[in-house]
């Protein structure tokens, strides 16, 4: 009979397994292969990689496992020296064999392998603790199929479910006062958790305000129509040669017709909503903004404060609306199956105790933050995370594509500073 944490594992493990294949399932054959950017990889790709890292957790747990096929590991190694030399991730797309079929086939076998050696082992804390860490990262990889997917089809994929998103309710536009002192920063709980989430450590804050909602397509407009592309002041010096290099005027997937701006995105190719959340941009983009608007943006632990501590109770929830998972009225995460952003306001179930809204889903918020280990950090798996710690920011809460799984209030995304394809937006704060 197998004890609970290995049934707990065993659910999370088919219920991702599910919503992995359930996102390719209406896709056609050429879907698979296509890789539109550098930056994205062919969704048969993502279908083996997925598995692979499973392989090579089991590998790590046992020495005696043995691979299915140990000539894929070149091809779906995404980054690991320790498995060999990876394949060029800008290549990946120019290679034929192996085949979608053969990809899917190890998908399939894999996933058999995996539940065998759950229910037919008793894995040892540090087991178990790496087979999760598996799960989750097939979850983030969800997330960046549907980056793929958008870029790669839009309004053309045929997606799993469709929801219609909910209506907003709330208009409170002033900013939220967060109180200073010290803050006990990270994952302080008992469920899993990513190293880079450790330990849970005090930071001194001043108090500071935090706007109520993220920035909104129509507060974005405002700052392009103002010249915000134009004016170097705004930008810091990278960001500046960005915009010229690349010749930005506007965030990804933006385009203008007839003197208006248009969207292409899962919805097809529609009128920018300006009541949603603006999403697409990079880091520089959101800080050339703030200083505009004669604001900033808020450091991730002063993001994290604002998202889950109750200072009437002088305590921390591990997400903003309390301790328990996300429900129906509380996020716009990938269970929604909304596949766009949502209007602000449409979550009240969702605030922070600090009056924040939308803090989790819809976009993941950059931070002035440089992603580097916490204080005393120790990494959980070599080259997973730790790797990063250079050239890169913070994002926090989740998108749209996130699954619910993945999400905590400590949860800590990062990315370089020009990326635009993931889905980023982001609020301001300020000094009180």
């Amino acid at each position: 009979m197998l004890r609970a944490s290995d049934r707990t594992l065993l659910d999370h493990f088919e219920k991702t397994r599910r919503m992995t294949l359930d996102l390719v399932r209406n896709l056609a054959p050429d879907d698979y292969v296509v890789q539109t950017a550098p930056y994205t990889s062919p969704l048969k790709w993502h279908m083996g990689h997925v598995s692979w890292i499973y392989e090579a957790i089991m590998g790590k747990i046992s020495a005696g496992y043995e691979p299915v096929t140990p000539d894929l590991s070149g091809y779906l190694n995404s980054y690991y020296q320790q498995f060999g030399r990876p394949h060029d991730k800008d290549k990946r797309g120019i290679v034929s064999r192996p085949t979608t079929g053969e990809l899917l086939a190890y998908f399939e076998t894999v996933s058999g392998r995996v539940r065998k050696f759950i229910t037919q082992n008793s894995l040892a804390e540090e087991g178990s603790r790496l087979m999760m860490m598996g799960v989750h990262h097939e979850c983030q990889h969800q997330e960046l199929m549907t980056y793929d997917l958008q870029h790669l089809l839009a309004g053309a994929y045929e997606p799993p479910g469709r929801s219609a998103p909910p209506a907003p309710t709330v208009s409170r536009r002033d900013p939220a006062r967060v109180s200073g002192g010290l803050y006990a920063m990270g994952y302080g709980g008992g469920e899993y958790c990513y190293d880079i989430e450790l330990p849970e450590h005090k930071t001194y804050l001043e108090g500071y305000e935090i706007d109520v909602f993220p920035v909104t397509n129509g507060e974005y407009m405002r700052f392009m129509e103002d010249g915000g592309y134009d004016d170097y002041s705004f930008w810091l010096s990278d960001g500046w040669e960005k915009v010229k290099k690349n010749g930005w005027r506007a965030p990804m997937y933006w385009q203008e017709r007839d003197g208006g701006w248009l969207v292409n995105d899962f919805g097809g190719t529609r009128k920018v909503n300006p009541r949603e959340p603006v999403c697409h941009v990079s880091f520089y983009e959101a800080d050339a903004y703030c200083r505009w608007a004669g604001a900033r943006l808020p450091t991730e632990a002063e993001w994290e404060k604002a998202a889950c501590w109750d200072d009437q109770k002088q305590k921390k929830y591990a997400f903003p609306w309390g301790d328990g998972p996300a429900a129906a009225g509380h996020a716009n995460l990938l269970e929604s199956f909304i596949w766009r952003c949502t209007e602000v306001g449409s979550y009240p179930g969702g605030a922070s105790p600090a009056g924040c809204h939308q803090m989790v889903g819809d976009v993941w918020e950059w931070t002035a933050s440089e992603f580097v280990g916490y204080p005393g950090f120790r990494t959980g798996f070599e080259e997973y995370n730790d790797k990063w710690f250079t050239n890169q920011k913070v994002l926090r809460g989740g998108s749209f594509g996130t699954p619910e799984i993945s999400i905590r209030a400590s949860y800590r995304n990062f990315f370089r500073l020009d990326e635009r394809w993931l889905f980023s937006g982001f609020r301001c704060a300020r000094d009180v």
